[in-house]
C-alpha cells in the first residue's frame, strides 16, 4: 500500500454508504465546513467524541449463539479500529458510515451509571451477569478521559452484581482495585480478545489496540490477582492468523488463562466491503487467496447469518480451524475451566435494602 495514501492509525480506509439512507441522501458536517470557510486546516483523522442520551442502557442479548443474555455499551463506534470488527454495521443505526466514521465518531452515554443503577434497582429484575462491551470496547482509548466503565463498575460493586468484560486494552488494569473486590465475591469474569503474536499482524488488523506483550501482561496480571480470565481468539482469519492458534493457546494458557474460546471470520453487510478494500491495500499479494478461503468458509460468501454456523462456519478449511481449537484446549487447558458468577448476592443485597424501609 503506497504509505503516502494510507490513513494513519486507521483500520478502514474509506467510508463506505449507509444503507438506510438514499443514494441522493447528503450528511453535512457543518462544524468543519464552518472551518473550512473560516480558511482553518481540518484534521480529518481526529476522533470526535459526540454525547448521546439512551433512556436504558441494559440490552437483552437476542441471539441464540452469542453466550451472553445481556450487555450494556458506553461507547459506540470504537477508535480501536479492528477491520473486522462485527460492531462496524451497528454505526449506520446513528446515521453514520461503518468504515471511517465507527472509529473517529464516538457516541459516549454519559448517563450510563446512573441508568445501569437504576435497572439494577428494578424490584422486577433477577440478577444475570451482564456483559460490558457487547458491541465495542469499555476500555477503548475514549475511557481513559470519560471513565464510563469504571463508574459502572463501582455501581456492579455497590448493589453486589455480576458482570464480565470484554476488552483487549491494558487500561482495564487502571480498575485492578474494583476488579478484585468484586472476584472476593465471584462478580467478575473478563475476556481478553488476542487474535494474534506478531505485532506486525496486530498494527494492521487491530491499529489503536495494546500490544500483544501487554495483552499478554494484562492476562498474567489479572490471574495472579484472582480474577478469571477468557482469552478470545476471535476472529480466526485463514491465512492470516489461522496458523497461529497452537502457539496462542500456548501463551495465554502459561500467562493464566482459564479457558479460550474463538469464531471464524465472517464480513456481514458493509464490512465485507471494508475489509476487501482494507486487505488489497495492505496485503495486496495474498488479499485474494484469504478473500476465497473466507468464502470457503460460509458456503461460498463473506457474508454469513445463520445461527450456530454462523461463529463457526462450515467446509473443510472451518474444519481444521475448530478441530485445532478443540485440540489446543485438550493440550493447554485439561482441568481448568471459568467458575461460575454469583448471583445471589444481588438479590440478598435487595432484600436487605427493602429491610430499610
Amino acid at each position: 500500500m503506497d504509505s503516502k495514501s494510507q490513513i494513519k492509525g486507521r483500520g478502514a480506509q474509506k467510508n463506505v454508504h449507509n444503507r438506510f439512507f438514499e443514494l441522493s441522501h447528503e450528511i453535512r458536517n457543518d462544524f468543519l465546513e464552518f472551518c473550512q470557510k473560516e480558511g482553518e486546516e481540518v484534521d480529518l483523522n481526529k476522533t470526535q467524541y459526540l454525547n448521546v442520551f439512551p433512556k436504558t442502557i441494559v440490552n437483552k442479548v437476542t441471539s441464540p449463539d452469542v453466550g451472553m443474555a445481556y450487555s450494556m455499551n458506553m461507547y459506540q463506534g470504537c477508535e480501536h479500529g479492528c477491520i473486522y470488527c462485527y460492531a462496524r454495521n451497528s454505526h449506520e443505526f446513528w446515521g453514520y458510515s461503518a468504515g471511517l466514521d465507527f472509529e473517529r465518531r464516538i457516541l459516549v452515554k454519559k448517563d450510563a451509571p446512573k441508568l445501569l443503577e437504576q435497572h439494577l434497582k428494578k424490584k422486577s429484575w433477577k440478577a444475570q451477569t451482564i456483559v460490558m462491551s457487547g458491541n465495542t470496547d469499555c476500555y477503548q482509548p475514549s475511557e481513559k478521559k470519560f471513565e464510563l466503565t469504571r463508574q459502572c463498575l463501582e455501581v456492579f460493586l455497590k448493589y453486589k452484581h455480576p458482570t464480565a468484560i470484554i476488552t483487549k486494552n491494558a487500561l482495564i488494569l487502571r480498575d485492578l482495585d474494583i476488579l478484585k473486590q468484586l472476584a472476593e465475591d465471584d462478580l467478575i469474569a473478563v475476556n481478553v480478545s488476542i487474535t494474534s503474536l506478531s505485532e506486525d499482524t496486530r498494527r494492521i488488523l487491530e491499529p489503536r489496540t495494546a500490544t500483544i506483550k501487554r495483552r499478554l501482561q494484562v492476562v498474567k496480571e489479572l490471574s495472579q490477582n484472582g480474577i478469571p480470565v477468557n482469552v478470545m481468539l476471535a476472529p480466526i482469519i485463514p491465512s492470516i492468523n489461522s496458523h497461529e492458534i497452537l502457539p496462542l493457546a500456548k501463551a495465554v494458557s502459561e500467562a493464566g488463562a482459564l479457558n479460550i474460546s474463538h469464531t471464524i471470520v465472517r464480513l456481514n453487510g458493509a464490512i465485507g466491503e471494508i475489509f476487501t478494500d482494507w486487505i488489497k491495500k495492505t496485503l495486496p499479494d495474498r488479499a485474494d487467496k484469504v478473500l476465497h478461503q473466507i468464502e470457503n468458509c460460509h458456503g461460498g460468501t463473506l457474508n454469513e447469518s445463520r445461527y450456530g454456523v454462523r461463529m463457526r462456519g462450515e467446509g473443510q478449511i472451518a474444519k481444521q480451524i475448530n478441530d485445532t481449537v478443540t485440540l489446543a484446549r485438550l493440550k493447554y487447558f485439561k482441568g481448568k475451566s471459568m467458575p461460575k458468577l454469583n448471583t445471589e448476592l444481588h438479590e440478598q443485597h435487595k432484600v436487605g435494602q427493602m429491610k430499610l424501609f
